[in-house]
């Protein structure tokens, strides 16, 4: 093999670690053709594991490789939300099961090879400007050339980076705070009220000063009410610490369960097992 061609493989082993994924938009911008990719693929160097989607082949994907994939080396705005961020940050026993829906939000459609891939999981996606405010990263956050040190978390947004697998590559998921509206964002056709119930039983750690932020920007009335009728079950501490007279409730009766009880207090229809005194 040429030296040209040597150096053009080192030059990726440098820019794309292997286990991650990258298309072919990507390689062309770093100067990855058609014709020298067609070769990396049939020499090995290259894996491609659905159409117009390479990586340097290192065992089974996972879907955190995709996701980690998406936001550093594609630089793609999308997060770990809702039911699945509060799993990994260990309220999995709060909920009855696990499942193997992995949930992304993000403020523009996903890739839509990102569906075509062969992992064991499906990605379910949601559009995180709905009732959340932008979430704006800093720059530098998800480079992989400095592997995170620790944990951190983005206050006003209610984003946590975390490390993941040897490398400590950093994945973005919602915090609990936010991964919580999430949650009740999906209530009552995809998500349950027993499941928001047993896992804000769970949420007794909850930082009032990120929440105040979450639901003073949050744009969905139902979410608001819903969240204040599960903390009051519950009667967390840090529930005394939240200004609900900045919060805005929206007027008016909402509707969430047909044939249920209707709320005095939060004008939202509940199961009848929920209806009594919290």
């Amino acid at each position: 093999m040429s030296g040209l061609k040597w150096s053009k493989l080192n030059q990726l082993e440098r820019l794309l670690p292997e286990g991650l994924l990258v298309d072919s938009s990507w390689l062309e911008a770093h100067g990855y053709y058609r014709s020298l990719r067609g070769k990396y693929v049939s020499s090995g160097w290259l894996g491609q594991p659905a159409r117009s989607v390479f990586c340097r082949p290192r065992g089974t994907v996972g879907w955190e490789q995709v996701v980690i994939s998406l936001q550093t080396l594609l630089e793609f705005p999308v997060s770990v939300g809702g039911r699945t961020a509060l799993e990994l940050q260990g309220y999995a026993h709060y909920l009855p099961q696990s499942q193997k829906n992995i949930h992304l939000y993000g403020d523009q459609k996903l890739p839509a090879w990102v569906f075509k891939l062969a992992i064991e999981e499906s990605f379910v996606f949601h559009n995180r400007l709905r009732f959340l405010p932008k979430i704006e990263f800093p720059q530098n956050m998800f480079s992989l050339m400095e592997p995170l040190s620790e944990d951190k978390t983005l206050p006003d947004s209610a984003m946590r980076i975390t490390r993941w697998g040897q490398w400590k590559w950093p994945l973005a998921m919602s915090a609990p705070e936010r991964a919580y509206l999430e949650l009740l964002d999906e209530l009552p056709q995809k998500e349950t009220f027993h499941m928001a119930d047993v896992t804000m039983e769970g949420l007794v750690n909850l930082s009032p000063r990120r929440m105040q932020t979450l639901l003073e920007n949050a744009k969905n009335i139902k979410v608001k009410r819903l969240f204040f009728f599960f903390a009051e079950r519950h009667e967390h501490s840090w529930l005394k610490h939240i200004s609900r007279e900045k919060i805005d409730f929206g007027k008016g009766k909402r509707m969430l369960v047909r044939g249920g009880k209707l709320d005095p207090k939060y004008l939202i229809t509940v199961p009848e097992e929920f209806s009594g005194i919290q």
